[in-house]
């Protein structure tokens, strides 16, 4: 069967269609086309209410003398255009689980043992002159039905891509996540690379021009 990509699908590089297909490669797509980063569901645990702070490390809260509880990790890469060209001063907004792999939302699943008032959980950054962003966070837990991952609100020069960054050392929880199979073909564009013991590198390619 083949199917025709919608012109704000792939304008956007969104790889999923509402039913669920995985990724596709339009009949004469261009080449860059399956480099882009797949789309991902925003999910239902955006935070309702930000943070007083959302700066690029997570770990640390004004004012509170503990560190977030879990694993630190730093997280970092580059956005890139279509053709694999920085892109300055793109926004990033980044948000996940804590630790136990609750989020900071009223509808989110929810033990009083499992609350972290010292984590962040959410981040916005601007992307450097090479397109370089960085963050200092916690490796976040994994819940029922979810691998461990981490979301992304990418705007760049033209287009906006909500996505999700996976982690390679979680093999058996991803090879369970219903969301990252469904990614099909695309879904090693959306895991990490390990650069170090608590390091891991992704870069987000956008359709932009």
């Amino acid at each position: 069967m083949k199917h025709k990509l919608s012109r704000r699908a792939f304008a956007a590089g969104a790889v999923l269609t509402a039913t669920g297909a995985t990724r596709l490669a339009a009949q004469g797509a261009p080449e860059w086309w399956d480099k882009i980063t797949p789309y991902q569901t925003i999910g239902p645990f955006y935070p309702a209410n930000r943070p007083h702070e959302a700066d690029a490390d997570m770990t640390r809260l004004h004012g509170h003398a503990n560190r977030a509880k879990g694993q630190v990790i730093e997280v970092f890469g580059r956005v890139l255009d279509r053709f694999g060209k920085p892109i300055s001063n793109a926004k990033i907004e980044l948000w996940q689980a804590n630790m136990h792999g609750q989020y900071s939302h009223g509808n989110a699943p929810h033990k009083e043992e499992w609350h972290d008032p010292d984590f962040q959980g959410f981040a916005e950054i601007r992307t450097d002159p090479d397109g370089n962003w960085r963050v200092t966070t916690i490796k976040p837990g994994a819940y029922a039905g979810r691998t461990n991952h981490i979301h992304f609100d990418v705007v760049g020069r033209e287009q906006r891509l909500i996505t999700q960054m996976y982690f390679p050392d979680e093999e058996a929880n991803n090879a369970e996540d219903g969301l990252l199979r469904r990614a099909g073909d695309g879904a090693p564009l959306l895991i990490a690379h390990k650069t170090a013991d608590h390091a891991y590198h992704w870069d987000i390619r956008l359709a932009d021009t």
